[in-house]
């Protein structure tokens, strides 16, 4: 079993900038790609980035050029920055840790952080 545990949500204003982390602990696989995902209320869980044990990161077209994910492989960590924050980015984030052969949008989940952008 794999353990995902998340940090760094809050409050914060439109405009501004938080950055998430994410520790992974337990049978970690060799080769995996951590991600993280969203869900605000009454919507689905939504896909918003991920990187690759190579350093290959994929972004969702509405937070490219503004959130950057990043992960340290020695630690187990991922980390998402989060820039130009707008009130549509309100939603609990869900950091994702998935084997090569795994499809996006499954594997291991974390409790959730909730990020809250407002005025």
């Amino acid at each position: 079993q794999v353990q995902l545990v998340e940090s760094g949500g809050g409050l914060v204003q439109p405009g501004g900038s938080l950055r998430l982390s994410c520790a992974a602990s337990g049978s970690i696989p060799s080769m995996y790609t951590l991600g993280w995902f969203r869900q605000a209320p009454g919507m689905q869980r939504e896909f918003v980035a991920d990187i690759n044990s190579g350093g290959r990161a994929d972004y969702a077209n509405s937070v490219k050029d503004r959130f950057t994910i990043s992960r340290d492989n020695a630690k187990n960590e991922v980390y998402l920055e989060m820039y130009s924050l707008k009130p549509e980015d309100t939603a609990v984030y869900y950091c994702n840790l998935r084997t090569i052969i795994t499809a996006r949008g499954h594997g291991y989940w974390g409790q959730g952080t909730q990020v809250t952008v407002s005025s």
